[in-house]
């Protein structure tokens, strides 16, 4: 390793030496566990003695900064902490600017692994079981490949072009997506996406209309980059096209799978949000999350096979079928953004890892990642099957759930008033994670309920967690 230690003159260098990796060690710049340079080598990279090395290696171990392991070298002593930095408070010219970033609440961040409870109906994860992780090994293998072959160069920012051909293919037989790969850029996850369509659509002031109750990192996002977030309302059918201003430059929409409610917005309202779109001028962001999974009724296609205006960004996720960790979403773009919004995903990060895309293209072209979501979807079918047989028998008294035809959460309504905090604070004491609807509503009134997510939650674990349920409902109704 490279080790930055600048020696001056011919004098007290074994103290000029130690001084500096003392503080190095103190700082933090040198971690604990990390291994020095051998004596030889950073003498001869100094132009010292290995004598003055050994002797400062050795006052180092003797004073417990640096430990010595026979046959592996010599290490910063892990046992040693570094010393936080004194800075002054000092006043930002932007400091107004960093106060909003730095006073915004992040809801629905999904727990640590310290903090991850035995039965989570956490929404928006999967089970990790449930991943195949020996066929994603093998494409991971071929993505090495593929990338040993390369030149070294960066990647095209709109992603590789054998992964957007693959997701071109898949979304066009799975959600009637009309589209071609030269449409399409590869993203850091969906909310990247949302991030980048809203960069090049969005200035300081102008309208961004989105359901309500509704995704609420995309609202906060839309804030973020200025704008002025209408909260429109939802019924059956999805959102209320007519209370959407006249002056929206974007709509954010969930239409297959509303967030978090479940219902999918009806084909009228799907026909006249297009038209009221087109009318205005505004791009329709529709995120199509989960709805790769459907247990009822006809197959409804995406908002975008519909649009016969170009005015829907179609936004999809591999977080939903694969694993979120992956972090793997892509956009399907209308001609009149695509370039602003490939050369906005160059600014902002260059290109998405080459090695995953490599793999996911692989993973898709080898039938696996159909395969995958057959194998989910049983899975999941029967989870949810479990849920609504425990709201329509023993918990129906408290609650009545929602069915939502796709994706994996629900949400389910209170019959009766309940402390909601109370309810959510006994359970997860007894090792169960519930979450409130509360937090996706912006202006519209909240309906006391829960958001249940059965991704996440292993099957043989949904009854004696709704058991405990039902026990802390008893307690405190």
């Amino acid at each position: 390793m490279e080790l930055h230690i600048v020696i001056h003159g011919r004098k007290d260098l074994a103290n000029q030496l130690y001084e500096q990796l003392r503080e190095s060690i103190e700082s933090g710049r040198l971690a604990p566990g990390v291994q020095l340079p051998p004596s030889r080598l950073l003498a001869a990279q100094l132009g010292l003695s290995r004598k003055t090395i050994s002797d400062t290696y050795s006052r180092l171990t003797y004073e417990n900064y640096l430990v010595g392991k026979i046959g592996s070298g010599t290490f910063v002593n892990t046992l040693n902490t570094p010393s936080p930095r004194n800075q002054s408070a000092t006043h930002l010219a932007s400091q107004k600017r960093v106060d909003a970033w730095q006073n915004l609440s992040l809801p629905l961040r999904h727990p640590t692994r310290e903090g991850t409870l035995r039965c989570d109906f956490i929404g928006g994860a999967t089970a990790k079981t449930q991943f195949p992780l020996d066929e994603w090994r093998r494409c991971t293998q071929y993505a090495l490949r593929q990338m040993a072959q390369a030149r070294g160069f960066y990647s095209q920012p709109e992603g590789v072009p054998e992964l957007r051909s693959a997701i071109a293919g898949h979304i066009a037989f799975a959600r009637g997506v009309r589209c071609v790969a030269d449409d399409m850029v590869v993203c850091n996850g969906a909310q990247q996406a949302l991030d980048l369509v809203a960069r090049v659509l969005i200035e300081p002031g102008c309208t961004v209309a989105m359901e309500d109750p509704g995704y609420t990192p995309a609202r906060l996002l839309f804030a973020a980059q200025g704008a002025n977030v209408a909260s429109i309302p939802v019924d059956a059918e999805g959102i209320v096209v007519e209370r959407i201003p006249e002056d929206a430059h974007v709509i954010y929409v969930t239409p297959s799978h509303q967030m978090p409610l479940g219902m999918p917005m009806s084909l009228a309202r799907r026909q006249a949000l297009l038209e009221k779109a087109s009318r205005i001028g505004a791009i329709i962001i529709e995120d199509d999350y989960d709805s790769e999974f459907r247990y009822e009724g006809r197959p409804t296609d995406s908002l975008q096979s519909m649009d016969a205006f170009g005015v829907v960004a179609y936004v999809g996720t591999f977080s939903k079928t694969l694993l979120p960790e992956l972090r793997l979403g892509y956009a399907v773009l209308p001609k009149a953004i695509r370039e602003a919004v490939i050369k906005a995903k160059q600014l902002s990060d260059w290109h998405t890892s080459t090695l995953p895309q490599w793999a996911l293209a692989k993973f898709i072209s080898d039938g696996l990642l159909n395969k995958h979501i057959r194998r989910c979807h049983g899975v999941y079918a029967g989870r949810r099957e479990r849920i609504l047989a425990r709201f329509a028998s023993d918990l129906s008294p408290w609650m009545e759930a929602i069915p939502s035809t796709a994706g994996f959460h629900m949400a389910v309504m209170f019959k009766v008033p309940v402390d909601l905090p109370l309810l959510i604070s006994l359970t997860r004491k007894v090792d169960i994670g519930f979450y409130s609807l509360t937090g996706f509503y912006h202006e519209v009134t909240p309906r006391n309920g829960l958001i249940l997510g059965f991704g996440a939650i292993e099957t043989l674990d949904i009854d004696p967690a709704l058991d405990r349920l039902r026990d802390v409902l008893t307690q405190i109704t």
